[in-house]
């Protein structure tokens, strides 16, 4: 009968130490990472609510010295960022294109496209210009998310072409996107740049820029 009970115990103290791992795994995770020599360790990634990262002006530092990287002669061909890192040093550091009641911003890749949201001040994308009588649809502040690809137009030049526009729960018509892109675009307009891109200083040691697997890979120009 004891026996009994202390198996039970056993089993009670497994199952609890099985749900406090399931809910401290990001924490475990960077503990082996740290433990395991990963570089990754210290630049752990802290999600919002739905795979949503916080931007943050750490993240950008972090990003800004991962990218520096690649400025030296012996450094390495690429630099891998996670979304926040990514994000962080291209929309707040160097773009600098989110409107300025932006609020609350977060980022995600979903498959290849880089997805970036922000609360904001409708009347800061020029929304009733841009969208027309579909404008009536819309609150005068509300969530809008932007997903979509980064490249390399020449060096020092690069741009988030935007694909996807979500409003709150609206989406945004492909055709209509250009348009709202155009409201949104802050400073010089670079030549060559997509009808449906925002604008981005980059340093002119990068040459590519790809997504996938969750993460973004800058890579260094090869003259």
């Amino acid at each position: 009968m004891f026996g009994c009970f202390r198996r039970l115990g056993c089993l009670v103290l497994l199952l609890i130490l099985a749900v406090l791992g399931w809910f401290n795994r990001d924490r475990l995770e960077a503990l082996y990472r740290r433990y395991a020599g990963d570089p990754r360790a210290d630049s752990t990634i802290v999600r919002a609510p739905g795979g949503w990262e916080a931007l943050t002006a750490e993240k950008g530092e972090r990003g800004r010295r991962a990218v520096e990287s690649l400025s030296s002669p012996r450094g390495p061909a690429y630099a891998t960022l996670s979304p926040g890192e990514a994000s962080s040093y291209i929309f707040l550091a160097v773009a600098q294109q989110l409107p300025p009641s932006s609020e609350d911003v977060t980022t995600s890749v979903k498959e290849d496209r880089l997805h970036v949201r922000a609360n904001i001040a409708l009347k800061d994308l020029g929304a009733a210009k841009a969208l027309g009588p579909l404008a009536g649809m819309l609150g005068t502040r509300d969530t809008v998310e932007l997903g979509g690809t980064m490249g390399v137009i020449r060096p020092g030049v690069g741009e988030f072409q935007v694909k996807e526009v979500r409003i709150g729960s609206f989406k945004v018509p492909a055709g209509v996107i250009p348009r709202l892109i155009k409201t949104m675009r802050r400073g010089d307009i670079p030549e060559g740049l997509a009808e449906d891109a925002l604008p981005m200083k980059l340093p002119p040691y990068i040459g590519d820029i790809r997504i996938a697997d969750g993460r973004i890979r800058v890579y260094r120009n090869n003259p």
